[in-house]
């Protein structure tokens, strides 16, 4: 599909929900970290001419990927009128939640609980705004491998590039003007004091991804298979409990 086609079903698809939803929502808020899927999904945002509000919620955040967030959302405000971003330092909130929990030492359960509370930012933004709060997962992680915070930046009210490919998101990404030096930067979710990008974490490249997920044939078939298998449990319904009486 041509991007340029593609990122009008994008947007005419979010102005479409907005439009038939029950609850009209007055805004659209996105989490912007400075990597290509966010910065993506808040310009399709903004095209959509409706109040976008862009935030920036630093935790413990490495310089590069802040400064990245901070480029993105200058660029967004220069470029349409229609954007709002606030700065909302987040360390000291992180800081206490650590401190309460600090019997329940955890790296990876801290690490997920960055998102969690970035999503419960985004959602209190949305009640002051009576606005939704927009997905920025693409179609390998929310789909493929499950590569997502489980009621972190999984906790959404719409995913609009959840259908696509990472190399759909790079594609709209330079079709919508995004910088180039995030379209280039490795991506991560930056949820980890190192910086380990997302490669590191998965074993595996976004291409690599992509071509296992579609041909069973593939080399690295297998591995994508073993690294679903681990985050089915997010893609799949909460199991119920269920009685037939």
């Amino acid at each position: 599909m041509d991007v340029k086609k593609r990122a009008k079903i994008v947007t005419d698809w979010i102005n479409d929900y907005c439009e038939s939803a029950s609850y009209k929502p007055k805004a659209l808020i996105v989490g912007i970290s400075g990597g290509i899927d966010s910065s993506v999904v808040s310009t399709l945002c903004a095209k959509t001419g409706r109040k976008t509000i862009v935030l920036t919620m630093p935790i413990k955040q490495i310089k590069s990927q802040h400064d990245l967030s901070l480029t993105h959302a200058k660029w967004l405000k220069e470029k349409f009128k229609n954007v709002e971003h606030h700065l909302l330092e987040m360390d000291k909130i992180f800081n206490s939640f650590s401190q309460v929990l600090n019997k329940f030492d955890n790296e990876h359960g801290y690490a997920n609980s960055r998102a969690r509370l970035r999503m419960a930012t985004l959602y209190q933004v949305a009640a002051a705004n009576n606005g939704i709060v927009v997905g920025t997962g693409n179609k390998v992680e929310d789909f493929g491998v499950g590569f997502y915070t489980k009621y972190g930046d999984g906790g959404v009210d719409i995913s609009p590039i959840a259908d696509c490919t990472k190399t759909q998101v790079w594609e709209l990404g330079r079709h919508l003007g995004v910088s180039e030096k995030i379209i280039e930067t490795p991506p991560t979710d930056g949820l980890w004091d190192d910086g380990r990008n997302d490669i590191q974490q998965l074993g595996m490249s976004y291409e690599q991804l992509e071509k296992a997920m579609g041909d069973k044939n593939d080399p690295n078939y297998k591995k994508y298979l073993e690294i679903r298998k681990k985050n089915l449990h997010k893609m799949n319904p909460i199991p119920v409990c269920t009685f037939n009486e």
